[in-house]
């Protein structure tokens, strides 16, 4: 298993939309993402921050259901 590595809030909104997730709103410094086709999945709140922790990072993938492995990929 491969480290997390420290990246800003952007970087992880755009690995997310590989994933077909889209914003679906902003509400001060958190943006909310849902993914388009499976509404099952849970929605993702990040953070506009130029960093994200790493426990954060992981849990985004947790919500996500996706592995460091293949989240480092689609960086």
């Amino acid at each position: 298993m491969h480290k997390l590595p420290l990246i800003s809030a952007k970087e992880a909104i755009k690995a997310f939309e590989k994933l077909d997730y889209q914003i679906i709103r902003q509400k001060g410094s958190h943006i909310r993402m849902r993914h388009r086709t499976n509404n099952r999945k849970l929605p993702l709140t990040i953070p506009n921050h130029k960093t994200l922790g790493k426990g954060l990072l992981r849990k985004l993938l947790r919500d996500a259901e996706l592995s460091v492995d293949s989240f480092l990929e689609l960086l």
